[in-house]
């Protein structure tokens, strides 16, 4: 058997998204299980709508993800080039065999005439089709209207015929291309369209599996009578299931920003990705929901992708992301918290404040709201905060003077959570509602309603921050 092959070959029209991200982690997955080779390949024929900086944002977000390829753009190989627009020459080559050989043909048509036709066939109940009228004509009549610059297209002739190829998810799928009609298959000798480049790329860079999602199994029938005109080999092909919103409708921009690019700003690490993209659709068979790229390797089998659409479920993601946070050190969480956090802000003190938060973070970017109190110079809060259900602002006075002097006597070099909790939980036990003393100390440490525990919070400013912002309460409710 021949060595697999798979592509991922997005077009560079815009960020990558996170569907087209799960087509290039189910490519990477299948090739590297089959010890095969993942070529990426960039399809950017739309000369109108390609820019560079969306080629940019993919290469930078699929190293992002780990998802590494093999052959292809900035990597090189044997096909080069990697790119579509600087295959020109070879596509017109192949269009000339096709013409040459009245597999296909120039269509002079209008859009009006088009139209026209459309709206005739609609109005009868037939599915809408080219007639192939310009099929009718002569070599010598085309090239009289080409010489007249006629404008024109290059329509393939398609076979009328059923079509039947077997998907490894989907089981037999067959078509009638009868109700297809003659494809347009470039707009000249230098534009070629997607469907006619993408079978002579998967054929010249011996592609052995085509996977895709489920909304290209329409172009399958198109690109199998393209592969037998030009006597091409038929590689397998796996359509993968639509990603869905909550709606149960397909995931698209009216949905929202979608852009894996979003996902990296607000703070969702690449492994969380991963692992959520490759459940949406594939199932190890068993309730286990974390998995390393390297496990994913390891586990993943064709045969158990799913045919239903999967669901984009962003609680989920956020599950996950938790999961992972919590597996780093105080160290590495802190290092990837610091973009979040004032410039200023330093390392050390920021690893002392995101273990307070390690365990309720479902992504990086909540760090920057949840302890913004920790690098704040001075605290802004609504004094009533100060206060504990309905006790009199006097008590909460006392509590704050009672604290203060606590605290002032207590050691520094014993100044931590532990020894700080044993200290003032007697005090507040003694109070006869904990609340009386406690609320009032965590609100002055933060200026929030809900935050980390007074203790952990007194722990990681320090005494000398810890009884200023007491001071500063105190004065607040004066």
């Amino acid at each position: 058997m021949d060595k697999v092959r798979t592509r991922f070959a997005p077009s560079p029209t815009g960020p990558l998204h996170m569907g087209n991200a799960r087509t290039a982690l189910f490519n990477y997955l299948f090739a590297k299980k089959a010890g095969g080779v993942l070529v990426l390949r960039v399809e950017d024929t739309d000369k109108e709508r390609s820019e560079k900086k969306w080629e940019e944002d993919l290469l930078e977000n699929l190293k992002w993800l780990g998802l590494t390829w093999d052959e292809g753009v900035e990597k090189g190989g044997p096909y080069e080039s990697y790119r579509q627009s600087e295959r020109t020459e070879l596509y017109e080559k192949y269009l000339k065999k096709l013409l040459e050989e009245g597999k296909a043909y120039y269509c002079f048509c209008t859009e009006e005439e088009l139209e026209a036709q459309r709206q005739e066939q609609m109005s009868r109940g037939e599915a809408p089709k080219y007639r192939g009228t310009c099929g009718q004509l002569t070599k010598e009549q085309q090239e009289k209207n080409l010489k007249d610059g006629m404008p024109s297209v290059i329509r393939f002739a398609m076979e009328a015929k059923t079509v039947t190829f077997e998907d490894l998810v989907r089981g037999k799928v067959q078509f009638d291309t009868g109700l297809i009609g003659d494809t347009v298959i470039a707009k000249d000798l230098k534009s070629p369209l997607y469907n006619f480049s993408v079978v002579i790329d998967d054929f010249e860079m011996k592609i052995t599996h085509v996977i895709r999602g489920e909304d290209h199994i329409s172009n399958t029938p198109k690109q199998i009578l393209l592969q037998e005109a030009l006597g091409f080999p038929r590689p397998a092909y796996i359509h993968l299931p639509l990603i869905l919103a909550g709606d149960r409708t397909k995931l698209s921009k009216r949905h929202g920003d979608n852009s894996v690019t979003r996902f990296r700003k607000e703070g969702y690490l690449p492994e969380a990705v991963v692992n959520f993209l490759a459940l949406l659709g594939w199932n190890p068979g068993d309730e286990r929901e974390i998995f390393s790229l390297e496990q994913l390797v390891k586990e993943f089998s064709v045969e158990k992708i799913q045919k239903a659409g999967a669901v984009f479920d962003l609680k989920r993601l956020d599950w996950i992301n938790g999961a992972y946070i919590r597996k780093k050190t105080p160290e590495e969480l802190a290092n990837l918290c610091k973009p979040y956090l004032p410039s200023n802000a330093k390392i050390e003190d920021i690893e002392k404040v995101v273990v307070l938060y390690q365990e309720r973070l479902k992504k990086l970017s909540e760090i920057a709201e949840l302890t913004d109190f920790i690098f704040k110079e001075k605290l802004e809060y609504p004094k009533e905060l100060l206060q504990w259900k309905e006790a009199p602002q006097k008590e909460t006075q006392k509590a704050l003077e009672t604290l203060e002097k606590l605290l002032s006597d207590f050691d520094a070099k014993k100044w931590n959570k532990e020894a700080l909790s044993e200290l003032l939980l007697k005090e507040a036990e003694a109070m006869g509602d904990r609340g009386l003393l406690l609320w009032p100390m965590r609100v002055a440490l933060t200026g929030k309603q809900a935050s980390a525990g007074p203790f952990e919070v007194a722990e990681a400013l320090g005494k000398e921050k810890t009884l200023q912002r007491i001071k500063e309460a105190r004065i607040l409710l004066q």
